[in-house]
């Protein structure tokens, strides 16, 4: 399924240029799963793009603007052919989105090979930060590995040893549990891969209480952790086994998990409480136009608008200016919700990663709140592979 959203200008442009292409206008293809359990994480992630688009006066670089929205249905096959259409009927300019690793390994290259720019706003598959690098491929997010190495680093740190580990099956579900063990240098007791998607958990559940670990670590996003969550919390096992996680306790399951979710740590790059000017007015216009707390997935969609948005500025919206656009992309000179950052030579983020615990929040619901940094200026662990130079 395809929608399509004709955005017209209808407000000036906060900073104003001249375009050189004055009637072109900036077509963006993007790609995220709208539909079925994972539809949430897509509807944080278009939710958050229609902001970037009211804070840009609806022009990206000044120009009238076309976004196309495309729902992959969390399928690589729907995704590639998504990407196709994108590229064949819409021509558009850009490629972004993708929430799935294995979605993302199906569409990267082909964009990329198409010419086109991809700004990944989720997925960070190894490869793509390695030896698949390409110069029109972009990311607002991270890899995937960095945020379990900020959970491995973290629980080395309070000598924590004989760790259950849990994942989904597919390629982020292997690059999260090799971040973690990357940084964790304690006894993994069990890894464990389970089916992407799965909703029941009891068997494995099961096995965690046989073998008795000391700490358990997972990697769940979206309706997987939900699921989880709870019936790891029902089967009594919170307080016999703490439970720490990476992308499973967020603002997109913390509405379904509430209390459930209270005392559980994470990792991550960015929480709805970290203190700079961008954020703040991301999530102060975010909540009064949607009526809800936006989630990382939203965070880093909105930085690729405003990411595309730079680049086209900075070539004064000639579109065929390519070489100008990643000049620009690789300055990461606009005002990101993250605070300021720099991209490595993969065009990966070289970003802080912080440890956040589920508390109560002032007005008594659960939220995530930032403890410390785990890692400042943190850079992933495959750009030494990535032959780009500049």
């Amino acid at each position: 399924m395809v929608l399509r959203s004709l955005i017209v200008g209808l407000f000036t442009a906060a900073l104003a240029v001249t375009p050189v292409a004055a009637a072109e206008t900036v077509k963006i293809g993007f790609i995220t799963s709208l539909s079925g359990p994972a539809g949430i994480i897509g509807k944080h992630m278009k939710d958050s793009v229609e902001l970037a688009l009211d804070h840009l006066g609806r022009k990206v670089g000044g120009l009238e603007t076309e976004v196309i929205y495309g729902d992959d249905q969390r399928k690589p096959d729907v995704g590639k052919q998504l990407a196709d259409e994108m590229l064949k009927k819409h021509r558009v300019h850009f490629v972004s989105g993708i929430i799935w690793s294995n979605v993302m390994l199906a569409v990267a290259p082909t964009v990329t090979q198409a010419g086109t720019f991809m700004i990944g706003t989720n997925a960070g598959p190894h490869q793509l930060a390695g030896k698949m690098c390409h110069e029109l491929f972009f990311t607002t997010s991270w890899q995937n590995d960095q945020t379990p190495e900020a959970m491995g680093k973290y629980m080395s740190d309070q000598k924590l040893t004989d760790v259950y580990a849990m994942a989904p099956n597919y390629a982020a579900g292997k690059d999260m549990i090799a971040g973690f063990k990357r940084y964790f240098k304690g006894r993994i007791l069990e890894e464990v891969y389970t089916k992407l998607g799965q909703q029941d958990y009891q068997a494995e559940i099961s096995q965690i209480r046989a073998r008795n670990p000391k700490a358990v670590f997972v990697f769940y996003p979206g309706d997987m952790g939900i699921q989880f969550v709870k019936q790891y919390v029902q089967a009594g096992l919170r307080e016999q086994t703490p439970l720490y996680s990476v992308y499973t306790i967020d603002e997109v399951t913390l509405p379904a998990l509430k209390d459930v979710a209270l005392g559980i740590f994470e990792t991550r790059y960015w929480s709805p409480d970290l203190k700079n000017e961008a954020n703040q007015k991301y999530i102060s216009d975010f909540r009064k136009k949607f009526g809800y707390t936006p989630s990382f997935y939203g965070a880093q969609s909105y930085d690729g608008i405003m990411l595309i948005d730079a680049a086209v500025r900075a070539v004064k919206g000639d579109l065929a200016d390519k070489k100008g656009m990643i000049a620009a992309m690789r300055k990461a000179d606009y005002r990101s919700t993250r605070g300021a950052y720099t991209y490595n030579v993969n065009h990966f983020p070289v970003q802080n990663f912080y440890l956040l615990k589920t508390v109560k929040g002032a007005g008594g619901a659960a939220e995530m709140q930032i403890q410390k940094a785990v890692f400042e200026k943190h850079k992933d662990s495959y750009y030494k592979e990535c032959g780009m130079k500049w």
